[in-house]
């Protein structure tokens, strides 16, 4: 009997996906001392994911169980299942649960049941971004998602409504920019944010770019420094005007002057905070560390390894770094930096820094004089961080033609056009008015920040957009406020839009209708947070506020500031901590018979 051999001829797409299945399986394998001959002769896993590996296994040592994404990880990596996200796009269908996650390791997020569709973030270190990258951007929101865009609360973008067949299409588009979307989900480092005024702003004692870029690049190009036990954010603030929320990041690298006569080179470092994650009630805590700025990758390299092996990868709620400095105690945890490092840390006391300039909390709208001799930067108001492809489009525009070409992107939900001499300031503001945007706000606008809500994430309780844009037309109409004001509105205990640290914050929750046992979109109002100087969490004033009673609470609480507090010049935030959480209700609730 002859057998004849069968000869299969595979073509390139598929020969891709094999060899990427295959990887993911020995990865499988190895993780699970089953790799065969291979394993048997290393003993430990091997490659970038060992550091990962290697975490997992003390878990499944220790007798506990593995969280599910961890599983997701371990049984295949997403960098090598890019093949199949492919073939997902040709076929049009959406991810399993374990893909989902996965896919967000190219920055895709599918949002159902919010919407039948993916969202996908990007990566813009600093949050620097160019006239023509904008506009590139326009033009592939417009033909394969959503006609918009979103600036977010880390100086971003996300784009919307992006069916399955053109989620390749996207990301590599992104990439055809010089832009990417790598890493920008799941248990990776996030977009790193700066200063967004780097390098033109009067008062910075550093420009943060370079370091911003680096740690970026850092990131981007070393696969031991994906799949962390959980997401990590990095920020680095160079003291310029407008905040950069860095104390609210796992790393907080903030520029400080060191006097001299402390033991150290006076001049400008990092002091370094870590552990901030503000939606678990934390600011980064201070070390007591300072850094050399051409060390900062080096340090934030180190942390986050050690993250890598001590982070929890059974509880997904006990994952981040505030976790483990709790288990650890920041000594502790610091030694273990060190030791990563080969090298001792440098600490001085809080006697030897020079007290931060202090922020102008309405530098991120207007025009505002750069260092740089005849020219300004012009803060444009993008209402609760929605903009359009034509917008997108005409910013880019004046960005080329007016500015020095750079759009940047601020974690207040809005942009800045740099590099605009005086004699275009008035064409400039002419253009940005004519397109429907604003260079002007109200105190109460200006600080106005909103999440994506429930209309995109599955996650948020109620539609905080729509919300935070009532409250800004009920309230402007009828307070007029003098002082700087922040109203942030988030959809869930994620915290993405950072209630905790808002003179108002609002939490979004099901709260009961007024009659029968039905629920509807509703919030958890707190007053009194703030950030840098006046880090504190917000205390709840009101409970159970319907989404419909909001913007008349708001009203209330803000007309009660002004009838008591202290002098005029009192700010909204020092009012708010003057009183208890009761005290403040009973304020505000006096004004509705005054």
């Amino acid at each position: 009997m002859k057998i004849e051999t069968l000869s299969i001829d595979f073509s390139d797409e598929q020969k891709r996906y094999l060899e990427g299945f295959t990887s993911g399986l020995q990865i499988s394998r190895v993780g699970r001392g089953l790799g065969g001959a291979t394993a048997k002769v290393s003993a430990e896993p091997g490659g970038p994911d060992a550091a990962h590996i290697k975490a997992q296994d003390r878990v499944i040592a220790d007798g506990k169980k593995l969280a599910d994404q961890e599983k997701f990880k371990r049984e295949e990596h997403p960098f090598d299942a890019y093949p199949r996200l492919k073939q997902q796009a040709l076929d049009n269908t959406p991810p399993s649960s374990a893909d989902n996650f996965r896919w967000r390791y190219y920055g895709l997020f599918y949002v159902a049941p919010a919407q039948d569709s993916y969202m996908c973030r990007l990566r813009i270190p600093n949050g620097i971004i160019k006239h023509w990258q904008l506009a590139g951007m326009a033009d592939l929101a417009e033909r394969l998602g959503g006609p918009y865009c979103h600036v977010t609360t880390r100086a971003n973008l996300q784009l919307r409504e992006i069916p399955p067949k053109h989620a390749v299409e996207l990301i590599e588009g992104i990439q055809d920019l010089g832009l990417c979307s790598r890493g920008s989900g799941a248990d990776n480092i996030r977009n790193v944010t700066g200063t967004p005024t780097a390098g033109i702003d009067p008062q910075e004692l550093l420009d943060t770019r370079p370091y911003a870029r680096e740690w970026h690049y850092h990131i981007l190009n070393d696969r031991s420094l994906y799949g962390l036990p959980r997401k990590f954010n990095v920020a680095f603030d160079g003291a310029g005007k407008i905040a950069v929320l860095e104390d609210t990041n796992d790393i907080a690298f903030a520029a400080v002057e060191v006097k001299d006569g402390f033991g150290v080179e006076p001049g400008v470092w990092f002091r370094l905070g870590i552990g901030g994650i503000t939606g678990h009630r934390d600011f980064a805590k201070e070390t007591g560390v300072i850094v050399r700025p051409v060390d900062a990758t080096r340090v934030a390299d180190a942390i986050v390894r050690v993250f890598i092996d001590h982070g929890d990868r059974t509880n997904r709620l006990k994952a981040r770094l505030k976790y483990v400095l709790d288990r650890t105690g920041m000594e502790k945890f610091l030694a273990l930096v060190e030791e990563r490092l080969g090298q001792t840390l440098v600490r001085i006391p809080p006697q030897a820094l020079v007290a931060r300039p202090a922020f102008d909390r309405m530098a991120h709208i207007g025009v505002h004089k750069q260092k740089q001799a005849g020219l300004n930067w012009i803060g444009v108001a993008v209402p609760v961080g929605k903009i359009t492809c034509e917008q997108m489009r005409e910013l880019a525009r004046i960005a080329a033609e007016l500015g020095d070409g750079d759009l940047r992107l601020t974690v207040w939900q809005n942009l800045l056009i740099s590099g605009v001499h005086d004699d275009n300031v008035a064409p400039a503001i002419a253009a940005i008015e004519a397109m429907g945007l604003s260079v002007k706000a109200s105190q109460i606008r200006a600080g106005l920040i909103a999440c994506t809500g429930n209309t995109g994430c599955k996650f948020a309780a109620a539609d905080t957009k729509r919300h935070a844009a009532e409250i800004g037309d009920w309230c402007e109409a009828r307070v007029e406020i003098d002082t700087p004001l922040n109203i942030h509105l988030t959809g869930c205990h994620h915290s993405c839009a950072q209630h905790f640290i808002s003179d108002i914050g609002l939490i979004a929750a099901k709260v009961p209708a007024r009659e029968g046992d039905d629920t509807v979109e509703g919030y958890h109002l707190f007053a009194g947070g703030g950030f840098g100087p006046h880090a504190d969490l917000g205390q709840e004033v009101f409970h159970d506020l319907k989404a419909e009673d909001v913007p008349q609470t708001v009203e209330k609480l803000l007309k009660a500031y002004l009838a008591h507090r202290a002098a005029a010049d009192e700010t909204f935030l020092a009012f708010a901590r003057r009183h208890d959480g009761e005290t403040l209700r009973r304020l505000a609730n006096a004004e509705v018979s005054s």
